[in-house]
């Protein structure tokens, strides 16, 4: 597989307090299947679509225990360079780069608005083995109540080009990485609950949208938002029965129109 341009997102994790309640809801709203558990990195479980890797699932390190949430990685040649250049432009690094064995580097951090997110420079590890299918990655966006701050820091860090879509109900940037838009920002508004903290909502596709939702509840999930039909697909907000939040999107079902956009400068 060819080495994703930095910032590119290139993987996914997230850790459970119930690490096999977790498979059994991602098993039957996904459909992964999961692979053998690394007692080396501490439990680490790939989950996969197809036979092919797509996120991961781990139990928390200690102190760790809390609120379950998934974890977007960004591509990066060099994670100690990246994680100068989070710190210089005002993020937090919560886990200096760190090598997994012979997989690749990690880092942790937060963003200045407060959504924490990866840093993955890959070894053998390369990350995703597809995305855009069904069960595998799709599309991330960061939530923030300061979007300000996470724009000029996303662009600082991963110099991203930006693009605003034109429409005063919302306000939404979409970024790009060479010619391909790689990630999407969207301010939270009074609809989130202020307990709710600013983070990245990641996208996994599904074959059917509403029978990913009614598989999710049935097992104890929570519909948040959808399903919605958009021009990028069919899609819904969930949280899962330990809080993690996500979303799946039917990329296949499409209606309406592209939204048109503009350059940020």
């Amino acid at each position: 597989m060819a080495v994703r341009p930095e910032g590119t997102p290139c993987w996914a994790d997230a850790m459970f307090g119930d690490v096999e309640g977790a498979k059994r809801f991602y098993g039957e709203v996904l459909g992964w299947t999961f692979g053998e558990a690394s007692s080396q990195y501490g439990d680490y479980t790939q989950a996969y679509a197809d036979g092919r890797a797509v996120a991961a699932v781990v139990p928390p390190m200690p102190g760790q225990e809390g609120h379950s949430q998934w974890c977007l990685y960004f591509a990066s040649p060099d994670a100690a360079a990246t994680a100068a250049r989070i710190r210089g432009n005002g993020g937090e690094v919560l886990l200096e780069p760190m090598r997994v064995g012979d997989l690749g580097t990690m880092c942790l951090a937060r963003e200045p608005s407060g959504a924490v997110f990866g840093v993955w420079q890959a070894g053998r590890h390369e990350g995703f083995e597809a995305t855009a299918v069904p069960g595998a990655y799709c599309w991330a966006e960061v939530f923030t109540r300061e979007p300000e701050k996470a724009d000029a820091f996303l662009t600082a860090v991963f110099g991203y080009t930006a693009k605003r879509i034109q429409d005063e109900a919302v306000d939404f940037r979409m970024f790009n990485v060479g010619g391909e838009t790689v990630l999407g920002r969207m301010r939270m508004t009074e609809d989130f609950p202020p307990e709710v903290p600013p983070y990245i909502n990641v996208y996994f596709t599904v074959a059917d949208c509403d029978d990913a939702v009614a598989r999710a509840t049935k097992l104890g999930g929570v519909l948040r938002f959808g399903p919605m039909d958009s021009p990028f697909g069919r899609f819904a907000a969930l949280g899962d029965p330990q809080g993690a939040n996500f979303s799946v999107i039917d990329i296949t079902t499409r209606r309406g129109e592209m939204p048109q956009v503009t350059d940020v400068s």
